[in-house]
């Protein structure tokens, strides 16, 4: 890619992304599922509603299921309405994220939304994480609960991608912001990329480091989404040449956080995260260059798990899994 494309892509994506706004004032447009994706794997196990705007991802003992976007985007605004599936949902992974992992197979970048099952009575729990340049030596994952059932009702998931930061949003709330930094080199996710939603059998590793599996007893397991959201910029996949469509109105995008949703997401991490990998000892002698410690999370994470985030003594029965790489062995591109 010439130095006169990346300067026009960096172009669109100040055009997309204007400070003034914030994420409670979103108006953007929704698409139906046919302008913006196709199905990805699974057949019969997509299902398209009759309304064209909302779609089912379906996983049984035969498949799972997933659909792609149609275009490449270099920075936006991405999001959807997920349901995920009730009562017993060990080892199953729901997810909605960002890669390039077909196009750059040993430096891919990947920005992701995953949601992991568990045993009943136990709550989904939501995992985000970054990778940029094919780090996945370096594992930047985040791990929360939520303040509702996520399999209860439809709960908006969003992702906005910059170029200089990743926030996640639930319900328009920021629940985590990756600040780019000088340190972090080309480990920061900066080439375009496809977003994508699945839903898999992640059984060796998803609940409780593969002692709880799929029980396809409760298949089919049924993900539903709807009010989905693709405003970026657009990139060609074989030129890279930028489409930036400015007449949908840049200034309903947020481009950072403000400080009342600062507010917002301190209180939600300080009440449901459960894990920072910049605060595992175990993985990690010193945190790596781009986490700015906050003493506050480090006391709460440790006196919630002492040996992970204290001692950093190695013990056994749990693990913290990326599953990207698990998922495209299981999933041909």
């Amino acid at each position: 890619m010439g130095a006169s494309q990346m300067g026009f892509l960096f172009f669109c994506s100040i055009l997309f992304l204007s400070p003034s706004a914030s994420a409670s004032s979103i108006n953007l447009p929704i698409i139906a599922f046919d302008e913006g994706y196709t199905p990805l794997f699974g057949d019969n196990n997509v299902f398209v509603h009759k309304d064209g705007k909302s779609v089912h991802l379906s996983l049984d003992e035969r498949t799972g299921s997933g659909f792609v976007s149609h275009d490449l985007y270099l920075h936006g605004f991405f999001s959807a309405s997920i349901k995920l599936p009730a009562d017993y949902t060990a080892g199953v992974v729901v997810a909605f994220y960002m890669s390039n992992g077909d196009m750059y197979e040993k430096n891919h970048d990947e920005i992701d939304f995953e949601f992991l099952g568990n045993i009943r009575g136990k709550d989904w729990r939501i995992q985000t994480n970054v990778y940029g340049n094919g780090s996945t030596s370096i594992g930047r994952e985040e791990r929360f609960g939520l303040w509702f059932d996520p399999a209860e009702d439809f709960h908006q998931y969003s992702i906005l991608w910059t170029d200089s930061r990743i926030i996640f949003y639930v319900d328009n709330i920021p629940i985590r912001e990756v600040t780019r930094t000088e340190s972090m080199g080309g480990d920061f996710p900066s080439k375009p990329m496809t977003l994508y939603a699945t839903i898999w059998d992640a059984s060796d590793w998803a609940t409780n480091g593969g002692k709880y599996r799929v029980n396809y007893k409760y298949a089919p397991y049924v993900a539903k989404f709807s009010d989905l959201v693709l405003h970026g910029c657009a990139v060609d996949p074989i030129e890279h040449v930028a489409n930036c469509d400015t007449a949908q109105g840049s200034k309903s995008v947020p481009s950072g956080v403000t400080p009342l949703q600062r507010i917002k997401m301190e209180n939600f991490r300080k009440k449901h995260m459960t894990y920072s990998y910049c605060y595992d000892k175990i993985r990690y002698k010193a945190p790596p260059s781009e986490c700015a410690i906050n003493p506050q999370e480090a006391e709460r994470l440790r006196r919630f798990d002492p040996v992970t985030f204290g001692s950093g003594r190695h013990r056994h029965g749990k693990r913290h899994h990326s599953s990207r790489s698990s998922q495209t062995e299981a999933v041909s591109f």
